[in-house]
């Protein structure tokens, strides 16, 4: 719930739903649709991208991400999310909510590029937003014209994520040979905490060199 209080006093909420849909009326919201699955053999899976017509977008980069929630994870609490990511030399600034998770993960998504991300970050804790989750890999982008296809080497292994209309994506995953089974709607920061759960490793945040000093701490364990 967002609450505010009036020039009299009086305290007004607005419902999650609510503030949702006043927020699509005032600015122009995507839906983003996607499914992740985990790549086992990552040239075998460019092989099959190639053949089904696809075409590098963006070339591989390193990319960091920060999530930033407010005390007492209110953003978390109302399934919001609020990203400041660097992908290369780029910076973007994501609020995504309403997730809806069936076959396919759907939420309601804003997205800005961001001049200079240290700012930014600036601003962030300023308004009382603090880093909550921090997560990098390596990304390249891959598209057909109709939807896009992204391969990520992340530090807990190699993901795939294709995003576009819900038809597509079941379309595209069949011709990469990827089954309704394997997909996996859950995000990175979920995607780790599984992940910490089955390997008990320490770390405490999804970046490479945490990862690799948690992995070191279980091994003396």
């Amino acid at each position: 719930m967002d609450c505010s209080r009036s020039s009299d006093g009086r305290r007004s909420c607005i419902g999650a739903e609510r503030l949702i849909s006043f927020r699509n009326k005032l600015f122009l919201v995507s839906n983003e649709i996607e499914i992740k699955f985990r790549v086992e053999n990552l040239p075998a899976l460019i092989r099959r991208l190639r053949a089904a017509g696809f075409r590098v977008e963006t070339p591989r980069a390193h990319e960091v991400n920060a999530l930033y929630d407010l005390p007492g994870q209110q953003l978390r609490n109302r399934k919001e999310l609020l990203r400041l990511r660097k992908y290369g030399s780029k910076w973007k600034l994501t609020h995504k909510a309403g997730k809806k998770t069936g076959l396919h993960s759907s939420r309601a998504e804003l997205e800005t590029e961001v001049s200079d991300g240290k700012k930014m970050d600036l601003i962030l804790r300023a308004l009382g937003y603090e880093p909550s989750f921090r997560y990098e890999k390596y990304r390249a982008e891959w598209t057909d014209g109709k939807g896009q296809v992204v391969l990520d080497e992340t530090p807990i292994g190699n993901f795939g994520e294709i995003e576009g209309p819900s038809r597509w994506i079941d379309t595209t995953a069949k011709k990469l040979g990827v089954s309704k089974e394997d997909y996996i709607t859950n995000n990175y920061a979920g995607l780790f905490s599984e992940w910490k759960a089955e390997t008990k490793s320490q770390a405490n945040e999804m970046t490479f060199e945490a990862v690799k000093k948690g992995n070191s701490g279980r091994n003396r364990n």
